[in-house]
């Protein structure tokens, strides 16, 4: 906090007041004594109270409140616009406009107008305007900034105000006591206090000492703005910081969940495959009905597999005895359970009525569909006249 001494106040000139005949009586509590005909004010009080509005600007800038620096006369005019411009805060130090608190939403107009004279400006549209009408919004410009240039920027009424002369700027303290704005001010010896929650009393006719006490508003409020600003700068950044994190953890989860997923998906995806095996399927309906099947397609195969014999002109077993053989023939329990609808056992091999012959000739089928070849095709028997010509040639 900038602290400002006894020293630094009597060099500006802080303790001299107005005329004895110019005085306020309600300031009798803030002067010293009288000399030449001019009060001389406390300069002790002057301190502690300062050091009390200090506190409070220092407070609301913490906050991130807006500090409003009033002070139209020649004497402050510089003084206000360097240190709000320092602080980032609004000001007023050419003309109060009536309403400036109170009508905050018609101003707000006019300041809307004056950023878009602006931003015309900027981008060279008034020269293309004609020549009055150019002339009129570079007059208006210039009007508004002198009038609004230190406040175009303030969105909302301001949480405190600083004043330099109680007396010429009436005006916005009792804007300000209307809405309640707490009031820091400079004020002199021909001024009333009352209605100011932050009495600073001092010199307020001389430049340095309106630049002193200003300066020592201006600066403590700089300071804690620039604390808000990078405390929310800090909070911003952690709160990006743990949106960050916690949009990692949900993508992180994210992925477990769909490993887990997946994992599930591997295990049920193995336990049908085993399921699936041969010898461990479940027997159903399906594999029921083909096991029933079974002998009836045996006993068509061999009714088969006498027609063709027969069409070869060679004897073989009758085709409606064979299928009346196989209709006839008991279905063993294993067979009526086979799992795999498989055919039944096969039939065995056809016996040799001459096992002591030289060459014994085997009769070949052709294949048939449906029929299979190699150990499991039926075999003809000979017949007395095929006996009596291998007798022949074997004598």
């Amino acid at each position: 906090m900038a602290q400002i001494g006894i020293r630094d106040l009597l060099e500006a000139g802080v303790h001299f007041g107005h005329q004895t005949r110019r005085w306020n009586p309600k300031m009798r509590r803030f002067i010293y004594g009288e000399r030449g005909g001019i009060y001389i004010i406390d300069l002790l009080k002057t301190q502690q109270l300062l050091d009390q509005a200090q506190d409070f600007a220092s407070g609301v800038a913490h906050r991130g409140g807006t500090v409003l620096f009033v002070g139209t006369k020649k004497q402050a005019r510089d003084a206000i616009a360097e240190v709000a411009d320092a602080a980032g805060m609004p000001y007023v130090n050419n003309r109060w406009l009536g309403g400036l608190l109170t009508n905050f939403q018609t101003i707000s107009q006019r300041i809307r107008r004056l950023h878009d004279l602006e931003r015309y400006e900027a981008e060279g549209q008034l020269a293309l305007l004609p020549t009055r009408e150019r002339l009129a919004a570079q007059a208006d410009l210039e009007k508004l900034r002198a009038n609004l240039g230190g406040v175009k920027h303030m969105q909302r009424p301001p949480d405190a105000m600083f004043v330099v002369d109680l007396k010429t700027e009436a005006i916005a303290v009792r804007e300000a006591q209307r809405l309640r704005i707490p009031i820091i001010g400079l004020v002199d010896t021909n001024c009333d206090p009352d209605g100011i929650e932050y009495v600073v009393p001092g010199n307020d006719d001389a430049i340095r000492s309106c630049a002193v006490i200003t300066h020592a508003i201006g600066d403590i409020v700089r300071e804690g703005s620039l604390v808000y600003h990078a405390q929310a700068d800090a909070a911003r950044r952690e709160a990006e910081e743990q949106a960050r994190r916690e949009a990692e953890e949900r993508v992180r989860r994210e992925h477990e969940l769909a490993a887990e997923a997946a994992t599930t998906e591997e295990e049920v995806a193995t336990v049908e495959g085993v399921a699936a095996q041969p010898g461990q399927m479940e027997v159903g309906p399906r594999e029921v009905a083909a096991a029933a099947a079974a002998p009836q397609d045996r006993a068509l195969q061999e009714a088969a597999e006498a027609e063709v014999l027969a069409q070869a002109g060679r004897q073989g077993p009758d085709a409606s005895a064979a299928i009346r053989q196989a209709a006839e023939r008991p279905i063993a329990p294993e067979q009526r359970d086979n799992v795999k609808g498989g055919s039944p056992d096969p039939a065995p091999p056809a016996s040799d009525e001459f096992p002591d012959a030289g060459v014994r000739q085997d009769v070949v089928v052709d294949d048939v569909p449906g029929q299979e070849t190699g150990s499991d095709a039926r075999v003809d028997e000979p017949t007395p006249e095929t006996q009596n010509t291998e007798d022949s040639t074997t004598a």
